[in-house]
């Protein structure tokens, strides 16, 4: 396993410097589910929710999640977004919603704790649209697809992982 790049060796915390690191394009993937009644479902579909749009307020959420990161995650940078592309896909296996977001950015670190901020935020924005009439929708589990630039290159998840 690498070092952890969040701890000195001192074993201190610390937040990274990027500062020296080349500018290059970033982007990354995340996916998360939200599970809820087959009439919840049914109700978003509709357009039927009563406090409003469910899939617009939560679409909005994943953006504002993702351009969020660097505020609510000590130590994630603030990163420049150049775009955050949001699906909001209704499964009925589930029964539910899989939110994916792709960040993407011309920086000096990667964007994945931005696409998973954003799912999260969007997850988070469903359930509080839909919770008086289903409390008991679960959310998760969440977790990152794929990155692709800077140094480390590209990397996809397999099956197996998470």
């Amino acid at each position: 396993m690498e070092r952890l790049t969040h701890v000195d060796e001192a074993g201190r915390v610390r937040m990274v410097d990027v500062g020296d690191k080349p500018l290059s394009r970033r982007t990354a993937v995340a996916e998360g589910e939200i599970r809820m009644m087959p009439a919840t479902l049914e109700a978003i579909r509709g357009g039927e929710v009563e406090k409003g749009e469910a899939l617009a307020v939560a679409r909005l959420a994943a953006i504002q999640g993702a351009k969020e990161a660097g505020r609510m995650i000590p130590l994630c940078h603030p990163i420049p977004l150049a775009a955050v592309d949001v699906d909001l896909i209704a499964d009925e296996t589930l029964p539910g919603y899989r939110v994916r977001v792709r960040a993407s950015a011309e920086w000096r670190t990667g964007v994945e704790m931005e696409a998973l901020s954003g799912v999260s935020a969007g997850l988070l924005a469903m359930y509080d649209m839909c919770k008086a009439a289903d409390r008991g929708m679960t959310l998760g589990p969440i977790r990152l697809l794929e990155k692709h630039g800077g140094r480390s290159g590209s990397w996809v998840a397999s099956d197996g992982d998470g």
